[in-house]
């Protein structure tokens, strides 16, 4: 192994191997229950940012964890790449109004945009090393989803749960459309009397007025309680977020009001009668269709033959509330999905929203698990985001300059839901730590070439110790992760890296290792068994996080002994128990060793400084592992006599 680890290099080699080997690649039908994950699809409306980073990422990574857990992990990917906020990014970046251009030609511009950035987005996720198979990718622009999205209208019309009314609606002056409930953002402005709350469109930030106006909306005040119930049906992670859901689906005034008088969206199907204004829908096998295209030859139940197309397009979230459903195109039953995950702002929109969808079209919850990520802020109180214009660290500067692994270690530092600020001096604990992961490795590799698998040698209490510690930290970490936990995993398996491993194991069997001459050939045997052991249990747990520096260093050595191409293929350990004896004569051995240590510091002593007698107080139980462990234990103290008190 190289002596310093170039992420530059590695990181895209990773990547490539992943790709030709299609390690990611979902096959319906291979072993293991269907582990599926509902992923927001992004919306396209500006260049990603470091928020988008810290919530998809934590996702990511329990995406690996349940691979590497043996499921079968469906992890899709897709594109929200129309309606208002796409059209609104065109509008900025071509210094147009879609109000002054042909219809055709400014749809053909937003083509255009949304094209380019998808392939920006997919590049930024890939170089994350995202665990995606890119063969389930989808844009909700597409005729293929469009066909579903007015499939699933259509259905919802026939039931009466879409319909159309005129009544005053709420409408924003600046993007000139109808807007819904969850859009609508409300702060206190003080005027020469009083304080009165002002509603604002939250993409323009424009004062929303009243209008009276004709638009589709779907029913969701008679299924309140439908929708509440939901909420217990669902696993919330973490807890608390369901009470946002609540307080949102509680304080509900209007339905949900789906038309938009926009331009780049799904068509709704519709035509109406230019004599008595009846909808008249299109027939399942005309879709995906645009009414503004393709006119209507029916008859009205009035007799008229002529007819006028709907002219809006559906919300955006119109669609994206049907991901399960679209997920379910490429022939698998998903509903309810594994889990769902996206940050905590969009509980009243998307999660919301999806619930709806989900009951009226499957009468069941869309989701099993919901897991709410916290933001990244900019600071104190403030998210970044693109509309807030302060999303100055580039994302993808951000990884090219620190790389991958680093971003991703510290984006798992955070309690699950919780908001956390960012600046690159957050980094560098997550670089100390790649640094001490590769040096570990280089040394405990250096001492494993020529390893013999052909018996498993008699165990010395040390090398117990830590393989037992090293099964108790997967089941533990595994536990956490179980419940979406990834930084409270993460911390667990890092007091064992750093702390068992690292300051103790290694430094304990140093000498074991480079001196059989002294410690017994059948001695260094047992070492090398744990430490091989111990270390590919540390590379597994530290997959799921940092996913690059891991599978090169499995490539470089462990690959040749195990059977999985990719680390990412391996399984963690189940162990069935812990021997908690041996875990308690290796804490004993721990703090000893600490006190020693404490010891010649403060009398200014090297560590390397020679101590005539190292003491240690001991149960009786643990006396005779002690004394087997006497070599390792003068070696590591520099002792010249080990006395055990009872």
């Amino acid at each position: 192994m190289e002596k310093r680890y170039d992420f530059t290099q590695i990181e895209k080699q990773m990547q490539t191997l992943w790709e030709c080997e299609q390690i990611y690649h979902f096959d319906k039908n291979a072993k293991g229950e269907i582990y599926s994950v509902d992923t927001p699809p992004p919306t396209v409306s500006g260049s990603l940012h470091i928020g988008h980073l810290f919530s998809y990422t934590q996702a990511e990574m329990i995406a690996r964890f349940r691979r590497m857990q043996g499921y079968n992990v469906f992890y899709p990917f897709g594109f929200d790449d129309n309606g208002l906020p796409t059209e609104r990014l065109v509008e900025r970046e071509e210094k147009i109004r879609a109000s002054i251009l042909p219809r055709s030609e400014f749809i053909s511009k937003c083509q255009t945009t949304v094209a380019k950035y998808e392939n920006e987005f997919k590049t930024f996720w890939k170089s994350l090393g995202f665990s995606v198979d890119w063969t389930t990718e989808y844009q909700t622009i597409s005729p293929e989803i469009t066909k579903i999205s007015q499939e699933l209208f259509l259905e919802l019309a026939k039931t009466g749960k879409a319909y159309i009314k005129e009544a005053p609606v709420l409408w924003c002056t600046e993007c000139q459309t109808s807007i819904a409930q969850a859009e609508l953002e409300t702060f206190d402005i003080e005027s020469e009397t009083a304080s009165h709350a002002v509603g604002t469109h939250e993409r323009c930030g424009k004062p929303a007025e009243m209008k009276p106006s004709r638009q589709w909306y779907i029913d969701i005040l008679t299924e309140q309680e439908r929708f509440l119930r939901a909420a217990d049906e669902i696993n919330w992670y973490p807890a608390n977020m369901k009470n946002r859901y609540i307080a949102w689906v509680e304080n509900l005034k209007w339905d949900w009001c789906i038309s938009r008088q926009r331009y780049f969206g799904v068509p709704f199907p519709v035509w109406y009668c230019k004599e008595c204004e009846k909808p008249a829908f299109a027939e399942k096998e005309q879709l995906p269709i645009n009414p503004l295209e393709v006119e209507y030859s029916g008859t009205c139940e009035c007799g008229c033959t002529n007819f006028t197309p709907e002219s809006a397009v559906f919300d955006t979230w119109a669609t994206s509330s049907i991901t399960p459903q679209i997920n379910e195109r490429l022939g698998i039953k998903l509903t309810p999905m594994s889990m769902r995950t996206h940050a905590h702002e969009i509980i009243r929109t998307w999660t919301f929203y999806t619930i709806v969808r989900s009951i009226y079209h499957t009468d069941s919850i869309p989701w099993k698990d919901l897991m709410i990520c916290g933001f990244i802020l900019a600071k104190k109180g403030e998210k970044i985001s693109k509309s807030k214009n302060n999303n100055n660290l580039d994302p993808k500067h951000l990884v090219a300059t620190h790389s991958a692994d680093v971003l991703r270690y510290w984006t798992a530092g955070a309690k699950l839901g919780t908001d956390t600020f960012f600046s690159p001096d957050e980094l560098s604990i997550s670089k100390r730590f790649i640094t001490k992961l590769w040096n570990a490795s280089r040394f405990s590799i250096s001492h494993l070439r020529d390893i013999d698998f052909v018996k498993i040698p008699s165990l010395l209490p040390v090398d117990r110790w830590i393989i037992e510690r090293a099964n108790e930290t997967m089941s533990n970490a595994a536990k956490l992760l179980y419940e979406y936990e990834i930084g409270s995993a993460r911390h667990e398996i890092d007091e064992f890296f750093w702390k068992d491993f690292c300051d103790n194991y290694i430094e304990i069997v140093k000498e074991r290792l480079y001196q059989p001459d002294i410690h017994g050939i059948e001695e260094r045997k047992s070492g090398q068994f744990a430490l091989y052991y111990t270390l590919l249990s540390i590379m597994k747990m530290y997959a799921i996080y940092v996913p690059h520096i891991t599978e090169h260093i499995y490539q470089s050595f462990f690959k040749q002994h195990e059977k999985e191409a990719s680390i990412h293929l391996t399984h963690w350990a189940k162990p069935t128990g812990i021997d908690a004896d041996i875990i308690n004569f290796g804490e004993v051995l721990k703090i000893a060793i600490s006190e020693m240590r404490k010891y010649k510091s403060e009398n200014n002593l090297s560590m390397a400084t020679e101590i005539e007698a190292f003491e240690i107080r001991t149960s009786p139980h643990f006396i005779e592992w002690f004394k087997q462990s006497e070599k390792d234990i003068l070696a590591c103290s520099k002792a010249k006599e080990l006395k055990l008190i009872s």
